[in-house]
């Protein structure tokens, strides 16, 4: 059993802010105030997610638990689309089936084939698991549609030359896809690379500090690191080919109307 920290030591961690806060006075760095709600908003919403969270697990009923796992994976399908810059409404569901299907498909095979747990839909794995898979799709999924949408508008004319020219649609937007893949995979790539030398992920931490043995946290780090990539890089191709009816016209010219206004 881990000890308790004291609401003493939590003040005292915000202390640590004060420093931070001074130097962006004096350089005239302006993200005081975004640092500011971001915190407080960080503290408000992880002591809610730890209320509802104790009663979800005490409860522990399955359909309770995989409401709200789909509830988890409408808010990072609508929050991939809007941090994308682009629409909710037009981009919504083929994002949401994006999102959903490596998530369901690699935490069954997660759960089951490698954490080998008896109930697949207790609370105590599905959701943390769940959790962290999103958290990462979400990421990859918002560089994924920025970087693909945005990089054809900008080259939009280089995109319909080559169309003009005789390219089929897949053979128009293969140079795009490699590029918003790769931006999106990148960093996990390299968090693989440098994992245990550079740092002791949350997962492995987490086991070693709750009292398992270190080999027993690796294999565990192992598997969730590979669950997360491969839902990830499956996440980030569904995302941008379901997209794509929606994201060009018949006529395969981008769809200007995805687009938010700024």
């Amino acid at each position: 059993m881990n000890p308790e920290i004291e609401i003493s030591a939590l003040l005292l961690m915000l202390l640590l802010l004060l420093p931070i806060i001074a130097i962006n006075t004096v350089i005239q760095l302006k993200i005081n105030k975004e640092l500011m709600v971001s915190t407080v908003r960080m503290i408000l919403q992880l002591i809610f997610v730890g209320v509802y969270l104790q009663f979800i697990f005490t409860l522990n009923h399955p359909f309770i638990n995989l409401l709200y796992l789909l509830v988890m994976i409408i808010i990072a399908s609508m929050h991939s689309i809007k941090s994308s810059s682009l629409k909710l409404r037009p981009l919504f569901l083929p994002i949401l089936i994006s999102v959903a299907l490596p998530q369901l498909i690699i935490l069954i095979i997660f759960n089951l084939l490698i954490a080998g747990v008896d109930n697949l839909f207790e609370a105590k794995f599905i959701i943390p698991v769940g959790g962290m898979l999103l958290g990462n799709c979400l990421n990859g999924n918002i560089i994924a549609l920025n970087s693909f949408y945005e990089g054809i508008k900008d080259d939009e004319k280089r995109y319909n030359y080559t169309i003009v020219l005789g390219a089929s649609h897949n053979q128009a937007l293969l140079p795009y896809l490699r590029k918003s893949i790769k931006r999106a995979i990148n960093p996990t790539l390299a968090s693989m690379a440098t994992i245990g030398l550079v740092s002791l992920p949350g997962m492995m931490t987490g086991q070693i500090l709750a009292g398992a043995l270190p080999i027993t946290a690796i294999k565990y780090q192992i598997a969730i690191m590979l669950a997360i990539f491969s839902a990830k890089y499956f996440s980030i191709i569904l995302s941008l080919t379901i997209s794509r009816r929606r994201g060009f016209t018949p006529f395969n010219t981008l769809n200007k109307e995805i687009f938010l206004n700024r």
